[in-house]
């Protein structure tokens, strides 16, 4: 296909990307530039308290349980990413041996249950930073206990959204790919 120089090429509906396409880019980048700050703000204070114990014989009192949540932060924004690049652990022992169709009806099912566990996850994740809420206790200096474990009902809420979109769009492309 040629075009001519002195006319700019024709830009389609379905090539100029979307508000929602932006704003879903925007989130991608705002989640990878979490998970890099983080790292590298959990590998600063390791380090920092690693230091602080071998040279001056003393550490920051709550810096090994902030390296812990921030672990905790690090582990569930990990799995958003790897499950919005679908990338996450799967056994696929079975789907090996099946043939396309089927393989692709056990994907559905399985991306189907993952939702399931997920929003459970979600559901009882939140019953628990509510109870941890009501009990008051802080993790360090004045930061609450609930503040720190808000990552899970949040993180898997995401991820049962995440898994449900994949369980859709696995009928929209076995429609497409039969059209």
């Amino acid at each position: 296909m040629t075009i001519a120089p002195d006319r700019p090429p024709r830009v389609t509906e379905s090539s100029r990307p979307n508000r929602w396409m932006l704003a879903l880019q925007l989130v991608h980048r705002l989640e990878d530039l979490l998970i890099a700050i983080l790292l590298s703000a959990t590998m600063g204070l390791a380090l920092y308290q690693i230091v602080l114990r071998n040279l001056a014989g003393t550490g920051m009192v709550w810096g090994d349980i902030l390296v812990r949540l921030m672990v905790l932060w690090l582990g569930m924004a990990g799995s958003m990413v790897a499950t919005r690049q679908r990338k996450h652990i799967s056994v696929d022992l079975v789907t090996r041996f099946l043939p396309p169709g089927w393989r692709r009806v056990s994907e559905a099912l399985t991306t189907l249950f993952a939702c399931g566990v997920c929003a459970v996850a979600s559901y009882y994740g939140l019953q628990f930073v509510i109870s941890e809420y009501e009990l008051g206790g802080t993790a360090f200096a004045t930061v609450p206990y609930w503040v720190c474990e808000s990552v899970l009902p949040l993180a898997f809420f995401i991820l049962a959204i995440r898994y449900g979109i994949q369980f859709l769009l696995a009928f929209t492309r076995e429609r497409k790919v039969a059209q």
